[in-house]
């Protein structure tokens, strides 16, 4: 539950704190006053506004997994708001971004704005259901795991469907071009280190005579050998050493004359020409060792081009077996959903007779396949269908849907933000609203805008905002004074002796 609110400089606020115990929190006030301006501070540090406040901080207690975001799990979530020149959100002092921040909160804070239809549309609708299929059924949320695990294969069959039959309207482009990628590299056939041989090749003959030259004026220092043989005997040297000298390099010049030899037989203009080809392949691939990878690239699609009718026939067998059973599960699926639209039905109409509506129904029809089923529910009051009945029975069904929900889901540390949820309805209807929220407030913390005296009588906290001077202002009611505000909403601001003594015993009832 939120414990606490504290906003500085916040559009007329110029600065309010406030301490929030459990149940139904409701604020009164004139129109203009401000109690939106707080509504809409609390959804901002949930990610679902704009915050409009320099600074502002709510605390909690933690009922979230906070963990799987990142954070510590800490008893006490702290979220707090700093507005200059752009907005930055906290988390215990950590920073967060909104679109985080609202995942982190998304299961746990419910907001009903006055236009908001999504309770109402078949996704929504099919999550209530489910929910009654798994505190009902034993076998449902495995069947229904299993479907959503098929319908994903199934869907990505089709995906890859969807490309061959693709790639099949451009395949024999396709292969033409792998055909001839590979061979114009198979028309050079590199091999990995023939660029650098080369090279070196070239770099040999461009000094082949001056080595020639270098080494018969060098051989000349063989006529000397027998001098120094002579020399170290009578030196009484040993003469090892000058052998293996002699002898190395005797070798070395051996071998390269038939270097030199092998060399007469290389034409340079080959050399150039083989240079060329390949120093072309490295421009265009970065090197001999990329293009020849590229090639069996283009061999593996060549492959593959000419395996699409075979690949394409048996996904399209995979395709039909998935449907199949596809089909299948859902159909036990909706059987388990029709079972259990009957109790959502029953629990719906339960309220009805206290909010002064109709009877409410379900219309069924089947769509398309999707990772939901082929079941499609609408809503209906008295046949007609919720886009068409009055602003007053719109928020009276979506509280009956709502309270029949909170049987079966998890509402534990579960906050709900209502807006105005009791406007433009009668004091009957208003009573009815404040008999269900209070009967919803033992399982959620609800905030609520109120103009009606029958929601401010039960709340378990009342809250008044007031404006004066242009400056906004919020107080927590005590019982006399929440005699005088629901005066107020029942008279006006000439507060009679009767609409007090009705505020009296409203209150005494509660």
């Amino acid at each position: 539950m939120i414990e606490r609110l504290y906003l500085k400089d916040c559009l007329s606020f110029r600065e309010a704190e406030l301490e929030f115990k459990d149940g139904l929190i409701v604020f009164t006030g004139p129109s203009g006053a401000g109690k939106s301006v707080l509504i809409n501070s609390i959804l901002a540090l949930f990610g679902l506004k704009a915050p409009q406040a320099k600074i502002s901080e709510i605390t909690l207690t933690n009922d979230t997994d906070l963990e799987r975001f990142g954070f510590d799990n800490e008893e006490i979530i702290v979220v707090k708001g700093i507005k200059k020149e752009k907005v930055r959100f906290f988390l215990n002092s950590q920073m967060i971004s909104k679109r985080v921040l609202k995942e982190v909160f998304k299961e746990r804070v419910g907001y009903l704005s006055q236009k908001d239809e999504n309770i109402f549309k078949n996704q929504n609708i099919l999550k209530i259901i489910d929910d009654i299929c798994e505190k009902k059924f034993e076998k449902f949320s495995t069947l229904k795991e299993e479907f959503k695990e098929k319908f994903l294969k199934y869907k990505d069959i089709e995906d890859r469907l969807c490309r061959i039959l693709e790639d099949e309207k451009r395949v024999n482009e396709l292969m033409e071009f792998a055909k001839f990628e590979i061979e114009k590299i198979d028309k050079i056939s590199p091999k990995i280190g023939e660029y650098e041989e080369l090279l070196q090749i070239k770099k040999e003959l461009s000094k082949r005579e001056k080595i020639e030259e270098a080494i018969n004026r060098a051989e000349g220092i063989f006529e000397y050998e027998s001098m120094v043989y002579e020399a170290l005997d009578k030196i009484g040297k040993d003469s090892s050493f000058f052998d293996e000298a002699m002898n190395e390099l005797r070798s070395i010049f051996e071998d390269q004359k038939n270097r030199l030899f092998e060399l007469d037989n290389i034409e340079i203009e080959d050399v150039l020409n083989r240079l060329e080809e390949l120093s072309e392949l490295k421009r265009r691939y970065g090197s001999i060792e990329d293009a020849l990878e590229y090639k069996e690239e283009k061999i593996k699609e060549l492959r593959e081009y000419e395996n699409l009718s075979f690949e394409k026939s048996n996904l399209e067998k995979d395709k039909s077996e998935l449907k199949r059973v596809l089909k299948s599960l859902s159909e036990e699926i909706s059987k388990f959903r029709q079972e259990a639209i009957k109790s959502l039905k029953e629990d719906i109409n339960s309220y009805t007779k206290e909010l002064k509506l109709p009877f409410v129904d379900f219309r069924y029809e089947k769509k398309e396949l999707d990772i939901e089923g082929e079941d499609f529910f609408k809503i209906e009051l008295k046949g007609v269908g919720f886009e068409n009945i009055s602003s007053g029975e719109f928020n009276r069904l979506r509280l009956a849907l709502l309270a029949s929900w909170s049987r079966y889901k998890q509402t534990k540390g579960q906050i709900l933000i209502l807006d105005e949820i009791d406007a433009n309805v009668s004091g009957e209807e208003s009573m009815g609203i404040a008999k269900i929220l209070k009967k919803l407030s033992k399982s959620y913390q609800i905030f609520a805008i109120s103009h009606q005296a029958q929601l401010s009588s039960v709340a378990n906290q009342h809250f008044l905002v007031v404006r004066e001077n242009e400056e906004s202002r919020v107080l927590e009611l005590d019982f006399e004074k929440k005699i005088d505000e629901i005066a107020r909403i029942i008279s006006g601001e000439n507060i009679t002796k009767e609409a007090k003594e009705f505020a009296r015993r409203i209150l005494s009832r509660k």
